[in-house]
């Protein structure tokens, strides 16, 4: 009995090590597991680490210019709520000959005008653009001047004026002579926010001539004028779009409709007593067969 109960506590025993020795390595196993672990832990760490140092994290710096045949100045609707997030027109393929037909169709009745793509190219590029993202749809001419003889539109927000495209370009076709001057009588096109007054008499845009609006030399945008008498006092700062080949006559009837500041009385610049509402904007080639009437010339005209 002796030896047999020797037997079985030897071989308590041994099983006893044997459940020790597996506790003993799974415990061993376990702690090389999480060392392994630990250690890759702090190699990611030291990467992202040094990643962040060298910049790795930081956003892309935005692009701000698109550069080709047209150049397009790039700007953050993010950061300036007058803008709209229109993205840009392709930097080429834009036609730099023969015409384009401007259409603007209103609730007064379509405004069609001539647009000289061999003089005013990215100009043409940025109103088909603009057009074919239905910018204008429901804008609402927001100024009229009736010293100046101009009515202003393109603001697609209806904020008085405020509101742009995420792109400025850079002026094109800008007058250098008056119509119904000489060249003594000449100044150069202004660069400034605020444009020098023209010379006493000087006319440098013809009736029907449509101008886009800046803030300076290369701010074109999408807001524009229509000059709808001879007689306007605009100075010489603005690229030509084109000349209005129909509806003008609607243009003028705003005029003659008059405007009012933000009182509500009579001004002679202020909100158009009737509204021109812009419902469509198209830019189409005109065909190879048509002659068209060119747009007005940098040139001055005899009178």
């Amino acid at each position: 009995m002796a030896s047999k109960t020797n037997r079985q506590r030897k071989l308590e025993r041994a099983r006893a090590e044997r459940r020790v020795a597996r506790r003993a390595e799974k415990l061993r196993r376990q702690r090389q597991l999480q060392a392994g672990i630990g250690a890759g832990v702090a190699l990611v760490l030291i990467v992202l680490g040094t990643i962040y140092l060298l910049g790795g994290f930081s956003p892309a710096p935005k692009e701000t210019v698109a550069t080709g045949t047209c150049t397009w100045t790039l700007l953050d609707p993010s950061t300036d709520n007058t803008l709209v997030d229109t993205g840009h027109p392709p930097t080429t393929g834009e036609l730099r000959s023969g015409f384009s037909t401007l259409t603007i169709k209103t609730n007064k009745g379509d405004i069609e005008a001539l647009m000289d793509d061999s003089k005013t190219p990215c100009t043409t590029q940025s109103w088909k653009y603009l057009g074919g993202r239905n910018y204008y749809q429901n804008s609402t001419c927001f100024q009229l001047d009736t010293d100046q003889k101009t009515l202003a539109c393109g603001d697609p927000k209806n904020e008085g004026g405020s509101a742009q495209p995420s792109y400025q370009y850079a002026n094109e076709l800008v007058p250098t002579q008056p119509l119904n001057g000489d060249a003594a009588t000449t100044i150069a096109p202004s660069s400034s926010a605020t444009p020098s007054p023209p010379p006493a008499g000087a006319n440098y845009y013809a009736k029907g001539t449509i101008v886009m609006i800046n803030k300076g030399a290369g701010t074109n945008g999408g807001q524009f004028m229509i000059v709808y008498d001879d007689a306007s006092t605009l100075s010489n700062s603005y690229t030509v779009v084109g000349t209005i080949t129909k509806g003008l006559d609607a243009v003028q009837a705003i005029a003659q409709g008059g405007a009012t500041d933000d009182t509500g009385s009579a001004a002679s610049r202020g909100n158009p007593n009737q509204p021109l509402i812009i419902q469509q904007v198209l830019v189409n080639d005109v065909p190879t067969t048509q002659t068209p009437t060119p747009t007005p010339s940098a040139s001055p005209t005899s009178s």
